[in-house]
């Protein structure tokens, strides 16, 4: 799953054993990348 740091603005991937923190810059508040996808939804 990939995230971005909100600091540094990086790309990362949190491995099983690392933790919750950016390798580069060492801050903890990661953000989730939403998926590119366009999802329709259909209305009755």
């Amino acid at each position: 799953m990939s995230y971005k740091c909100s600091r540094c603005k990086r790309d990362v991937t949190l491995d099983e054993y690392g933790g919750v923190r950016c390798p580069y810059c060492g801050h903890r508040v990661l953000l989730k990348e939403r998926s590119r996808d366009v999802k329709e939804v259909e209305v009755k």
